[in-house]
């Protein structure tokens, strides 16, 4: 990431950058045959980017775990919007049961999907396992995503061959996927509470994000799909999920005053790499600031991404036969 471009807002060569916002860097598109499900959309950059797909015209599924949250935030965006088309399915990512659930109850709506914005998650929250056994920032940031885009895959691969539509995928990973534990995931110490730290469990889970959208988007590509997966860093914003620790949030955002945005500008990477025309056919890559830049070496890692993809696949076949 550029720093300089960061603090100024200077465009990089997508012509937005860290100040452009989500309505800015969508402007002029038409998303009115397209349905998206934007996970955690109820609140924070979540509830942006699904506002700004509404807002272009696409029907968009608002998928949370707080179902009341969920039905202020349709409320909120039809208050501005009223042709917007907006649904609400709950979806708990740290249950796999719940994620299973989720998918049948939008199958049963029997839409198309052409968008999957990967977007909900925890952060730095106290140690603690998931109902199904697994640590809880690794559980909801990345095996609920995993299993949750496995199982709308197929529906999305449809949706892109009847109608010629790219399909996209978008993963919401972090800068902070740098700052995991040694060797990038522990295998063998994912629910060890010994040797936990919160920091590097969410830099763990984020890692994850982007070996995964990695990794779906080789599998893709060899299936010839039109379909893409990308990973995003959205920024540093102050939403819901510093709510574990909000006087360490506090006192770092004290000391990088100049690094942090807003949830308007929170969302547009997101937003710009669901939408614009200019990454048609773009996958395999990640975002910050709207504009492509280089992740960690072992984001980078096609061995780490394959053992990840198994190692997702186990646990989450062991859960499901408890």
């Amino acid at each position: 990431m550029d720093f300089f471009a960061l603090v100024t807002g200077k465009r990089g060569p997508s012509g937005f950058g860290s100040a452009s916002t989500a309505v800015q860097v969508t402007e002029g598109v038409d998303a009115s045959n397209l349905t998206a499900i934007v996970t955690g959309g109820a609140s924070g950059i979540g509830l942006e980017t699904a506002r700004v797909l509404a807002l272009r015209g696409a029907h968009v599924i608002i998928a949370a775990r707080n179902l009341e949250a969920a039905s202020e935030a349709k409320q909120l965006i039809l208050k501005d919007n009223h042709t917007a088309r907006i649904d609400v399915l709950k979806l708990d990512l740290s249950s796999i049961k719940s994620v299973r659930s989720f998918v049948n109850s939008f199958n049963a709506l029997d839409l198309p999907l052409n968008l999957l914005i990967n977007n909900a998650g925890v952060m730095f929250c106290p140690f603690q396992l998931s109902e199904d056994g697994i640590e809880m920032h690794f559980a909801t940031n990345h095996l609920g995503h995993f299993l949750l885009t496995n199982l709308l895959l197929e529906k999305m691969k449809t949706t892109a061959k009847t109608t010629g539509v790219e399909g996209r995928i978008v993963n919401l990973s972090s800068l902070a996927h740098a700052g995991t534990y040694k060797g990038g995931i522990r295998f063998d110490k994912i629910n060890d509470p010994d040797s936990y730290s919160t920091i590097n469990a969410y830099g763990q889970s984020k890692l994850a994000n982007l070996l995964h959208a990695n990794e779906l988007s080789r599998r893709l590509q060899e299936e010839g799909l039109s379909i893409t997966v990308n990973s995003v860093h959205p920024g540093l914003i102050m939403t819901p999920l510093m709510r574990h620790n909000p006087l360490l949030m506090k006192a770092f955002k004290m000391f990088t005053f100049c690094m942090w945005k807003n949830v308007p500008q929170g969302a547009a990477t997101t937003s710009y790499v669901a939408l614009h025309p200019q990454l048609k056919g773009v996958t395999g890559k990640y975002y910050a600031d709207c504009n492509e830049t280089e992740p960690s070496n072992d984001a980078g890692d096609e061995n780490l991404a394959k053992r990840l993809w198994d190692f997702s696949n186990k646990l989450i076949d062991g859960a499901s036969e408890i």
